[in-house]
Order: structure tokens, then sequence, then C-alpha cells
């Protein structure tokens, strides 16, 4: 199976990202009744809840990385990820393998 990758974004609205580490487990969950954004998929830590989104945009985009409609039919409804990177301009995720 082909390796996924997303950008975290939107992160600095709710705790920033100084509580992540590399390794960690973060849930996606898609919200189809958005009203900003029919393919966004919310992305949580337990403890915490909402940390941010799936970018969706080509300024938020990192690298090789899927953006949230590219993403949205390759997930479940609700599913899980693993953090890879914490960069300055956002933290990479690769989809956990099923």
């Amino acid at each position: 199976m082909k390796k996924i990758y997303f950008t975290i974004s939107g992160m600095r609205h709710y705790f920033g990202t100084d509580f992540l580490e590399r390794g960690d487990e973060v849930k996606l969950i898609k919200e189809p009744d958005n009203d900003y954004d029919k393919e966004a998929i919310k992305v949580e830590v337990d403890g915490l809840g909402k940390i941010g989104y799936v970018a969706n945009s080509v300024n938020t985009v990192l690298g090789d990385c899927y953006s949230a409609g590219r993403l949205y039919d390759h997930i479940k409804d609700k599913d899980t990820a693993t953090v890879k990177y914490i960069t300055d301009r956002g933290v990479v995720c690769e989809i956990k393998k099923k």
C-alpha cells in the first residue's frame, strides 16, 4: 500500500503544535455538514479534542501531502493517523495502514 501523507492546518487557532511529538496518534473525522467545506476532515487528539483540519489549499498543503479533497475517499468516516514531521509551517501525518 502506498504511504499517504497529509498536513494539519489551522492549529494556531486551537492549541498550537508544542504538545505534539513524532509518533503521536491523531483522529480524523469527516465533516460532510461543514458549512465551509463539504470535504472537511477534522483532526482531534484524546484529551484536547479538535486541534485543526486536514489542509485543503495549495497554500497550506506541504510537499507531497494529500489535500482533504484527495484524501476524503481514501479514509473511513473516522480514521487514525500518525504524526511524522513537525515543521514551522505545519504538521505532516501518515495514514495508519490497516
